[in-house]
């Protein structure tokens, strides 16, 4: 799917959605009525798989590896304790630092030195479709579909049951190598959302933008109008990031001149891939978007920032100084915590109407394609047996809900009579418990490890406050948010995130697009800063992409997509 988030964005999206985070995907909440009645059904009939994994009395020992995320000591979890019980097993757990897990999983696979399973949140490192191909074909994966078939019936029944999550994990040759982390985060489905100081928009008598014109005008008056009252030019209008959950602030405004999938740059016209960035509407585009850095409306180093640098705007200890910010949500760059200065100040801006779309980047979901879970060739027998049947009972939503939230009793109970679901006419299901102010982690449950299995029914199931400014009601707030964006992609969409590419292309192709996006990325970032020139070397940077062969890049997209919806 997309460009994954880092650990800031993890510890973010997973406090949004408190108990499922920012994973969590399905089905229509009559069809979960359905699932959850096959789901039982198909764990009583499991039961009686038992394998060779629960034939002895000792348990079984499996070497997993993953990341060490904060606040969580997987060796001495409650969660851990729980299903090494339940399924007589042994982790043996060799954790990695987020920042540095995606290289050591690359050393342990080059060395040959690697456990019998990675376990890994997509926001981090998963494997890649690529990866998946390559390690698969290699022998180093083993294929998944004999243990489902044996021993997962509720993965089995999620694959039967949804064409569009069998389509994420079933590769070209027809084998399951891992598990995506199959999570249909609605707030993420919509990642490039623009958050408006409503306090300024209300202080200086404006309106909330519906035009790309609109939006300018609001951002001059940001600029030149004092809204903050310091009597200082200390404020800046417009700022954002550098990284993957939507904080970049060019696809916001460019969507109201051409789609931006704020990935590839690509488009599908009548079943055609296309490049968006060599679009005459592209071109608008940047010019619009360089009218707002010449003016200082855009801060600079919302082209050169991390997110860590974007709160400290949004932050300012002096005085509020941000009037918008790119972002999929509003904590990345403000407190939303109990007593904040500025949360509440800060709304969504529907999608812009340009001088040529109205589109909002959509990403199918918010599932990020490869594998989050694989086996490798070093499991015994045992080990796959108890590792299938352990991420199994992740696909039930008791399953997931104590292995991402953590423990029933200690993070969420059951929901009450009164209590309201997110999601609108759902009956309410999980309600999280509040950590008391003081109290150290609960360390009861795995957080981003544990995401497999969260349909938007099951996510739309859980308590969330109906106070969308407290924080118990944030994801209340994203899903209100998100619902201004939704259906507003184009009617097409090249699912990036779902088509398989050729195994003997896929490192030609890989190649292709990372040289093709760094470079409509350094030179959108150079029209608009002035270093280039759109009218003079506007065509010699087409002549640049096409000696980069965006044709054959564009071929080899066109083949996957075709072999895909045959």
């Amino acid at each position: 799917m997309k460009k994954r988030m880092g650990s800031i964005a993890a510890t973010l999206v997973t406090f949004s959605m408190i108990l499922a985070a920012c994973g969590g995907n399905n089905a229509a909440n009559n069809t979960n009525t359905a699932n959850d009645g096959a789901t039982k059904t198909n764990t009583e009939a499991g039961a009686n798989n038992t394998g060779n994994a629960e034939a002895s009395s000792e348990p079984v020992p499996v070497k997993v590896f993953t990341i060490q995320e904060t606040g969580i000591d997987l060796p001495t979890n409650k969660f851990t304790a729980f299903v090494e019980d339940k399924f007589k097993m042994k982790i043996n757990w060799e954790l990695n630092p987020s920042d540095g897990a995606k290289e050591k999983r690359q050393i342990s696979l080059a060395s040959g030195d690697y456990p019998d399973a990675y376990m890994l949140p997509a926001y981090i490192d998963q494997f890649s479709q690529a990866d998946v191909l390559k390690y698969g074909k290699q022998g180093v994966l083993m294929p998944l579909n004999d243990l489902i078939d044996q021993y997962a019936p509720n993965i089995k029944a999620a694959l039967e049951s949804d064409p569009e999550m069998k389509a994420f994990n079933t590769a070209p040759d027809g084998n399951i190598y891992g598990l995506v982390a199959y999570s249909q985060c609605f707030h993420c489905s919509y990642p490039n959302k623009m958050w408006l100081n409503t306090k300024w928009l209300d202080k200086l008598g404006l309106q909330m933008p519906k035009t790309t014109e609109d939006f300018k005008k609001v951002l001059e008056a940001f600029k030149t109008k004092d809204p903050n009252g310091n009597g200082k030019a200390d404020e800046v209008p417009l700022s954002g990031s550098i990284e993957d959950f939507g904080v970049r602030v060019i696809p916001f405004l460019m969507n109201g001149f051409v789609y931006d999938d704020d990935r590839n740059y690509l488009n599908l016209n009548g079943g055609k891939v296309e490049s968006a960035a060599i679009k005459p509407e592209w071109k608008e585009g940047l010019q619009y978007i360089k009218s707002l850095y010449d003016e200082k409306l855009i801060d600079p180093g919302a082209f050169t920032q991390n997110a860590e640098a974007f709160k400290k705007i949004g932050e300012n200890a002096d005085a509020q100084i941000l009037g918008a910010g790119a972002g999929m949500h509003p904590a990345i760059f403000v407190n939303i915590d109990k007593g904040n200065k500025y949360s509440a100040d800060y709304n969504p801006v529907p999608p812009l109407q340009g001088p040529h779309a109205q589109f909002a980047t959509h990403d199918g979901g918010g599932v990020a394609p490869g594998a989050k879970f694989v086996i490798t060739n070093k499991a015994s027998k045992e080990a796959q047996i108890a590792l299938i049947k352990l991420v199994d009972y992740m696909f039930t939503p008791e399953g997931q809900t104590n292995g991402a939230s953590g423990m029933e009793g200690i993070d969420w109970e059951k929901a009450g009579p009164n209590d309201v679901a997110l999601g609108e006419g759902v009956k309410a299901a999980f309600k999280p418990i509040p950590a008391k102010e003081g109290d150290a982690p609960h360390n009861a449950g795995w957080s981003g490890v544990a995401h497999f299995y969260m349909p938007k029914a099951y996510r739309d199931s859980f308590v969330s406050a109906t106070d969308i400014y407290d924080a118990s009601g944030y994801e209340r707030r994203l899903y209100n948010a998100t619902l201004l964006y939704q259906g507003k992609e184009p009617k097409e969409l090249f699912p990036a995130w779902s088509v398989w590419i050729d195994p003997s292309e896929t490192d030609e192709a890989s190649m292709l697009q990372t040289n093709i996006k760094n470079y409509i990325e350094q030179n959108a970032l150079q029209f608009i800063t002035g270093n280039k020139d759109l009218n003079k070397d506007w065509d010699a940077y087409v002549k640049g992409l096409n000696d980069l062969k965006l044709d054959r890049y564009l071929e080899i997209l066109q083949k996957a997509y075709d072999s895909s919806n045959k």
